[in-house]
């Protein structure tokens, strides 16, 4: 029997005017698996992310999940396919409550949409979003911070609140664009450990990061693009020694 992939990436290709950023991208994420999108700045990572996402459409190729092509899929539209996405800059708003960041975060899985958060306060009180937002807060031990207005937390927390609010989505494949940019060294271990949980309840990541510590301690597989095209692929180890990957990040055949 034929093994279907999580995330599926045909022949992609994008362009803006006469520069081609994106060429002829194929890769695949294995269901079970975390793996890693890097290369140098300019590289063609984040148009990369946003065409998995729907924030742009390819000149040619195809995006599948789970086999379903959803290549012009609009973006607000993906969740229900399955596919979530954390920004590396902070999308909360910060004077409202966590609580209330993550409940206005289930708009597009809930029956009614955006409206059905219109509704007075007290008849969310003992919805099923309550139920699992709490349990959420609960889990990754922010459940004291519930009542807190974001504006207040420190970085590393509304990194970690951003996160939730995806993961409460229930995706099955989350991107993840530099989750421990600023974060100092335990801030991202607790990153870590927060995303270990994620995985553990089958979501499969992909993640766009810098930080070769973070990718050795999170990711099973790495890709690497270098001008829009992908020049390498395998494990951390395979990676580093790469002579391709070497002169992408170094600019010389060291």
């Amino acid at each position: 029997m034929t093994r279907i992939s999580r995330l599926s990436v045909n022949n992609l290709n994008m362009s803006f005017g006469g520069l081609k950023v994106i060429q002829d991208l194929s890769f695949h994420v294995e269901k079970g698996q975390v793996t890693a999108l890097i290369g140098p700045n300019g590289a063609g990572k984040t148009t990369a992310f946003n065409l998995i996402s729907g924030a742009l459409q390819p000149v040619s190729g195809s995006v599948l999940i789970d086999g379903q092509d959803i290549t012009h899929t609009p973006s607000r539209e993906r969740i229900y396919y399955g596919v979530a996405r954390s920004f590396q800059n902070i999308r909360l708003m910060p004077h409202l409550t966590v609580f209330e960041n993550l409940l206005l975060g289930q708009h597009p899985t809930l029956s009614g949409g955006f409206t059905a958060l219109l509704k007075p306060f007290r008849l969310l009180r003992n919805c099923p979003w309550r139920t699992s937002i709490n349990e959420a807060l609960e889990e990754y031990g922010l459940a004291d911070r519930a009542n807190d207005t974001v504006s207040s937390l420190p970085y590393g927390l509304r990194k970690r609140i951003d996160l939730i609010r995806a993961v409460l989505a229930s995706p099955k494949l989350l991107l993840l664009d530099e989750p421990a940019a600023g974060l100092n060294p335990s801030e991202t271990t607790q990153l870590l450990e927060h995303l270990q949980k994620v995985r553990a309840k089958g979501v499969d990541l992909l993640v766009i990061e810098h930080d070769m510590s973070f990718i050795k301690r999170l990711c099973d597989r790495v890709i690497v693009l270098n001008f829009g095209q992908k020049i390498a692929e395998g494990s951390l180890t395979e990676i580093q020694q790469n002579q391709q990957v070497r002169e992408a990040y170094l600019g010389t055949a060291a």
